[in-house]
């Protein structure tokens, strides 16, 4: 094949790219920039027993951090209202408002357990273990934490638990924090209600023993506007 002076010219930038490297161009410099609010609100926490990095915001619709928002409902103030439907928890407050979480919820427990119950125990960096139908869903995943694992930065629980009670008796149902941020917004594989560490901490911070909890049916809607 014969090398013509025009051919020459074209492959020329592809020659130079061969030989020196070139940082691709930088995909976050094409969405829009993160709210600075929003920025210090998903800080690293230096003030826990185990790391708790800052959320990478660019991967997180907005829609699933946390804010205030009108929402209609005749639950009373300090209610937890989970709609695993629009994968959003809600803390009911005075005044038609709310505190909006953003949530993950799992394929089949977020449509196990639905209706009213009660926050009976509240635990910081619980330890986790797997729920038999985990470990016979995924043996070769789960079985090898079935006796529980310590709380720490590797455990799926996150920092703070809090477990959804019905006449007294352990649901197995608990909002708790994630080591997978990225899954908010989504129903992933297994888990109950996962919420971004730092709003599992504000939530946890904000209801005491005793509270009650609402799980909506999964046709429920967003509600608030």
């Amino acid at each position: 094949m014969t090398l013509t002076r025009r051919s020459l010219l074209a492959g020329t930038p592809l020659l130079v790219a061969g030989c020196v490297t070139r940082e691709p161009p930088a995909v976050a410099d094409l969405r829009p920039p993160v709210d600075p609010a929003y920025t210090a609100l998903y800080a690293a926490l230096d003030s826990e027993p185990f790391p708790v990095p800052a959320v990478d915001l660019s991967g997180i619709d907005p829609r699933f951090l946390r804010r205030e928002v009108a929402y209609a409902t005749a639950e009373p103030p300090g209610t937890i209202v989970v709609d695993p439907a629009g994968r959003h928890a809600y803390l009911v407050r005075a005044g038609g408002r709310a505190i909006r979480y953003g949530v993950g919820v799992g394929r089949e427990e977020a449509f196990n357990f639905q209706g009213a119950a009660t926050i009976a125990r509240k635990a910081e960096w619980p330890r986790w273990t797997p729920t038999p139908a985990m470990i016979k869903r995924e043996p070769d995943r789960y079985g090898p934490y079935a006796g529980g694992l310590p709380g720490g930065a590797g455990n799926p629980l996150g920092p703070r638990a809090l477990y959804l009670y019905r006449d007294g008796r352990d649901t197995l149902y608990r909002l708790h924090g994630t080591t997978e941020p990225h899954t908010i917004g989504t129903m992933v594989s297994s888990g109950c209600v996962r919420f971004l560490n730092q709003d599992i901490i504000d939530l946890y911070a904000r209801v005491p023993v005793g509270s009650r909890a609402v799980v909506l049916a999964p046709i429920g809607r967003e509600r608030d506007v």
